[in-house]
């Protein structure tokens, strides 16, 4: 298996439905293959450097998975159909992958948000800086 990124830019006036639409197709055909999603993001709405088919911004999802090659080809087949998708792009990043072993770096690698205790604590230490302060 190999990994891959894919970066989509569906147009501005579509909801999120038919947004999440898009991205639930092509997960749907990576895993129907034997892939595997290890990271899905959207990244919002966002001015675009130059226009695409008259459009001044797009909405980007970025997608990472390990798959193989015949996914890949149907998904960009699936985009280049859709008429909301504005632009695709997909790199290979690696041509063996383990994808249990990159969700675990993944996982280890994004930040834990910090639990309500901890920034009650936080608040609590900073307010009693600020009485010590007067």
């Amino acid at each position: 298996m190999r990994r891959y990124e894919t970066i989509i830019i569906v147009r501005p006036n579509v909801g999120e439905d038919e947004i999440e639409a898009i991205t639930s197709k092509a997960t749907s055909t990576i895993e129907t293959d034997g892939g595997t999603i290890l990271r899905i993001n959207d990244w919002g709405l966002k001015k675009l450097a130059y226009l695409i088919k008259k459009e001044n911004q797009g909405y980007y999802v970025y997608l990472d998975y390990a798959g193989v090659p015949e996914s890949i080809a149907e998904i960009e087949r699936i985009f280049r159909i859709d008429d909301r998708v504005l632009k695709y792009l997909t790199v290979k990043l690696a041509d063996s992958c383990d994808p249990e072993a990159v969700k675990e770096q993944l996982a280890q690698e994004e930040p834990v948000p910090a639990s309500d205790e901890e920034d009650q604590r936080d608040t609590e230490s900073e307010i009693a800086e600020e009485e010590q302060a007067d």
